[in-house]
């Protein structure tokens, strides 16, 4: 639980294109120099030492394809007020970049992922847990959008990955993980009404 004067913890999750990212921004666009963001997509586990042929097979989408155990120590040290150094992932390469990136302790920490709300350890150092909830449909086409333009990806691969893997793991681990949430919001970055009451909240807690 969170007291006063300790990074207040937020949890943003939800599937793959739901708008997570977006709302993130929006909230931190809201408490401009109060608000660290923390992307567990960063914490996809290191494969410099596999081929590229071999990181392209890994199953994204798995809770065992991140670091969690690093996430959770990472959160411990922000709440006891010391920095740490996040690592940073190349979506491009399929493994994390050479260099980390120092994080300084803020009085709001935001977590978002697909599988934020998955992992019972982590779940316990959030504050507030936010699912992020919106149609199917509209999520494969953001992330077809997306891994295109943004991850130098073909759209044959982005279909194929979707179907093998995004998807039954989508139905295996971050549906259930809503039933956790305290807030579901439907569609994300868009739903103004929902940012107004989590920027709202989020201010009171600053305040204190």
């Amino acid at each position: 639980m969170q007291t006063n004067n300790l990074p207040y913890v937020v949890g943003i999750a939800g599937g793959t294109g739901s708008g997570k990212s977006t709302l993130s921004e929006r909230l931190s666009q809201a408490l401009p120099g109060e608000v660290v963001l923390i992307r567990h997509d960063n914490y996809y586990h290191d494969q410099t030492h596999l081929p590229f042929t071999e990181r392209i097979k890994t199953n994204y989408d798995h809770p065992l394809a991140f670091e969690t155990e690093l996430l959770i120590q990472h959160l411990d040290e922000l709440r006891a007020g010391r920095r740490i150094y996040m690592p940073e992932y190349d979506f491009t390469q399929h493994t994390r970049r050479p260099h980390e990136v120092l994080v300084e302790p803020k009085r709001i920490v935001l977590v978002e992922g697909i599988l934020v709300l998955e992992n019972a350890a982590l779940r316990e150092r959030l504050d507030l847990r936010i699912f992020v909830d919106t149609d199917s449909d509209t999520r494969i086409l953001r992330r077809l959008v997306r891994d295109v333009n943004e991850r130098q990806r073909t759209v044959e691969s982005v279909i194929e990955q979707y179907l093998r893997t995004v998807k039954p793991m989508h139905e295996q681990f971050v549906e259930p993980s809503k039933r956790y949430a305290d807030i579901i919001v439907p569609e994300g970055g868009k739903n103004q009404v929902a940012i107004d009451m989590i920027v709202a909240r989020l201010r009171a807690v600053s305040a204190t």
